[in-house]
């Protein structure tokens, strides 16, 4: 075969991948420079989990799956969008990082951003005893 259809291959492969956003876990720390430069958090749990260990001040409160683990992803970006610039990076956060890491990747296979992922939740903001406030919905 042409070596010019491997570079092809190559070089769609490539412009393939970086066409879709990107997931990074991060811990506690990662996350407070990042909400610093003006990253928003999006909380994705139930509002009794965020009335239960409050909310981190000035994260966004937009439930993902309801109680028997149901969601509407296309409803859920709406809301996002209404709160955000969604082509912007985001945080998100759940109780223990795997919810919000299902979310992500959902995001990452549709649209092109970079999004944090809070790897272990509130839980561990808890841990260590970092501020949190009660939850305000708007």
């Amino acid at each position: 075969m042409n070596i010019r259809f491997y570079i092809k291959i190559i070089v769609g492969l490539l412009i393939f991948k970086f066409a879709f956003a990107e997931v990074i876990d991060v811990d506690d720390q990662e996350m407070i420079k990042l909400s610093n430069a003006n990253i928003p958090i999006v909380d994705v749990r139930r509002s009794s989990e965020w009335d239960q260990t409050g909310v981190i001040p000035n994260s966004i409160l937009l439930t993902f799956f309801d109680e028997e683990g149901n969601y509407n992803f296309d409803e859920w970006y709406e809301k996002l969008q209404l709160e955000i610039n969604v082509t912007d990076p985001i945080i998100l956060i759940c109780r223990s990082g795997k919810r919000s890491k299902v979310v992500a990747n959902m995001i990452d296979e549709k649209f092109n951003t970079i999004i944090y992922n809070a790897q272990s939740g509130i839980n561990s903001w808890i841990n260590k005893k970092f501020i949190t406030v009660e939850p305000h919905l708007n």
